[in-house]
């Protein structure tokens, strides 16, 4: 167990100076504690990493993180809320609240090696390109440390460490909240891989997750294609009428789209077909605009293509993220505390060569001035950050304050969703990133069980964020989470 100076009643006599000391020490041990784990969060890690399992699908994955939680004693719930890899490992029965959220999905088609170079990796098919084994373990490991000082009497308290799937496609935490998860807790804490680090103070961009099915009618494309009726001619005409959409749309707004089934072979009209699109904006009111409109325009391609519109499947849905500014600030002087991980000079070439390797087919030019990995942290900016990804924390952002951070897991400059993010949370890169983030978020947390003022500061803080606006939803009510994601 962590080593501790028990924080008996005689704390409430002590002097503020006498009590931040003993908050000091707590987290030096809980971080000397997190130091001697480095090898066993490094082993999942590589494990998870290798796996490279898409949403829905982390099976291997999520009993990675499951094991090593029930081994440091916590008890786990598992194939929560419709999902089998979805899960809730659990500490404590009394006090403070407080949620780690960990992902674990990889992305399809990037798979890599632990190489700086584009080599093809273990798994052929996918590759962690948004670095979430890293995230997953990151996240179990703070989970643990903070386990350890509530067995061992620091403080009391409960901790959760949910196991959210499919975040990419932004299912799990939606589907989980939906069940009734996560509404309970005082506070969630989460981090993410990133080429700087920073505490997180910024907004993220609402989504809708929707796929639309087009049935035609199968005929010889030669010999009779008056007898047929091309369903991808559905999906091409809703597409070209959506191009066309994008010039009378907000700046802020991003809309992209897959075919996902678009026929077998030319020589037959296509009697089905889907295309499959994400509709962002900053606000989720007006990706709900957006959606109406877009779904009006597959509609009017139907009748132009004189098939059905046979289905429009909402798969998910996620709204933008609710700042919290107190919580922002302990994360920053916690993170600050600890420093960016120290790299060393095989850790600098490797991230180097990385982003050399990159710039060479987009004519990405990289400066001798550019560091090959972030070694400062960034100053919290007095307003949020523009919206530019998405993610499903922000559906739980409207129930429960949200902290985070991010911590330097890859090339300096390089974008996340690419092959070097694969290549370098592979290394030790990704595990010196991981102990960071695990050590920011522990000690954000003892600052939180500890510190009843600071807590209530930090729901304060939400409330005026959050404000009074309802909470909506295009998700049909009783709406289960899909099966799989394609």
């Amino acid at each position: 167990m962590i080593r501790i100076a028990l924080m008996s009643a005689a704390l409430v006599v002590c002097t503020t100076s006498s009590i931040a000391a003993d908050i000091d020490n707590l987290k030096r041990d809980a971080w000397s504690w997190l130091d001697t784990q480095t090898q066993v969060l490094e082993v999942a890690n590589q494990n998870i990493w290798s796996y490279a399992e898409i949403g829905l699908a982390e099976n291997k994955s999520s009993k990675e993180l499951q094991d090593l939680l029930i081994d440091n004693g916590f008890s786990v719930e598992s194939g929560v809320a419709g999902m089998p890899t979805a899960f809730i490992a659990t500490y404590g029965d009394s006090g403070p609240v407080i949620g780690i959220l960990a992902e674990f999905d990889a992305l399809p088609g990037v798979s890599q090696a632990a190489s700086p170079v584009p080599t093809l990796g273990p798994n052929p098919e996918a590759g962690h390109a948004c670095g979430h084994s890293v995230f997953g373990v990151g996240s179990a490991g703070a989970a643990m440390a903070i386990k350890e000082l509530i067995a061992s009497g620091a403080f009391e308290g409960t901790i959760k460490l949910y196991g959210t799937p499919a975040e990419e496609t932004g299912i799990g935490k939606v589907y989980m909240l939906r069940a009734g998860y996560f509404k309970e807790d005082d506070v969630i804490l989460n981090w993410h891989p990133s080429d700087q680090n920073r505490a997180s103070y910024g907004n993220t961009k609402a989504i809708a997750n929707v796929k639309f099915m087009f049935r035609g009618s199968a005929a010889h494309a030669s010999a009779m294609p008056w007898s047929g009726r091309s369903a991808l001619d559905g999906v091409e005409l809703m597409s070209a009428g959506v191009n066309y959409m994008r010039e009378h749309i907000k700046p802020d707004a991003r809309i992209h789209y897959v075919i996902t089934k678009g026929g077998g072979q030319p020589n037959v009209v296509p009697p089905e077909a889907e295309v499959w699109y994400y509709i962002r904006a900053d606000t989720f009111e007006d990706v709900t605009s957006y959606f109406g409109w877009i779904k009006e325009i597959a509609e009017a391609a139907a009748k132009m293509s004189r098939t059905e519109l046979e289905a429009v499947e909402i798969q998910s849905e996620i709204h933008e993220m609710i700042t919290v500014r107190a919580l922002s600030e302990q994360t920053h002087k916690n993170l600050s505390a600890i420093g960016a991980p120290k790299w060393g000079d095989q850790e600098i070439t490797f991230a180097r060569t990385t982003q050399l390797e990159f710039q060479d087919p987009f004519g990405r030019i990289i400066s001798d001035d550019t560091p090959a990995l972030a070694t400062h942290i960034q100053p919290l900016p007095d307003e949020p950050t523009p919206a530019r990804a998405s993610t499903d924390v922000g559906d739980i952002s409207w129930f429960v304050p949200i902290g985070g951070l991010g911590v330097a897991s890859y090339g300096y400059g390089l974008p996340t969703h690419s092959w070097p993010v694969v290549a370098a949370t592979g290394t030790t890169i990704g595990t010196k990133a991981l102990v960071t983030a695990a050590k920011t978020m522990t000690a954000t947390a003892i600052d939180l069980y500890t510190d009843p003022a600071l807590m209530e500061r930090v729901k304060a803080d939400w409330r005026k964020s959050r404000g009074d606006a309802p909470f909506e939803t295009l998700i049909p009510a009783r709406q289960m989470a899909p099966v799989s994601v394609r």
